[in-house]
């Protein structure tokens, strides 16, 4: 398999999957341009029901192994809610919002957490998009059809990405 094949969700050895959903547990409000992050080369990563990973947005799009990230938003803190695979291009949704596409991993700080870089038009802050604890936080395969998330009307009704209302 070629490198393109096993970083694009939609072919090679990548199937369905369910949408990730969780809760912002803490909202961050600061932004740096000399962060110093590193992508991992690890275009997937497994996260547990439970566990709390650091939500950060970024302007870079390159996503080659070692990119190092510099110019970045600090968005807070999630608990993820449901186990499953964050993929390299899911969007990334808090709330009602669109926030980006998820570029990649950073791992400074594991294993306490991973900080989960997020493509966005500009770096932006929890405050820039007034986010509040409690909001729920969802990881979407980009035109996939993904199971509601048990915070949602329904329940188990199907949702689809297109669905969902962007506001940036």
């Amino acid at each position: 398999m070629d490198d393109g094949e096993a970083d694009d969700p939609m072919t090679g050895e990548c199937g369905g999957k369910r949408a990730v959903h969780g809760t912002l547990v803490k909202v961050l409000i600061h932004r740096r341009n000399d962060r110093g992050m590193r992508l991992e080369e690890f275009a997937s990563r497994c996260v547990r029901e439970g566990e709390v990973h650091e939500l950060v947005t970024t302007d870079r799009c390159e996503t080659a192994p070692g990119t190092r990230v510099d110019r970045v938003g600090f968005l807070g803190f999630a608990e993820i809610g449901c186990a499953g695979v964050l993929d390299r291009g899911d969007q990334v949704w808090i709330g009602d919002r669109l926030v980006g596409t998820l570029l990649g991993f950073d791992s400074c700080h594991f294993p306490n957490h991973y900080n989960i870089l997020i493509s966005a038009p500009e770096p932006v802050t929890g405050v820039d998009l007034a986010l509040r604890p409690e909001a729920e936080v969802r990881f979407v395969p980009a035109g996939v059809i993904a199971q509601a998330g048990p915070r949602e009307p329904g329940g188990a009704a199907p949702l689809h990405a297109h669905d969902l209302k962007e506001t940036r």
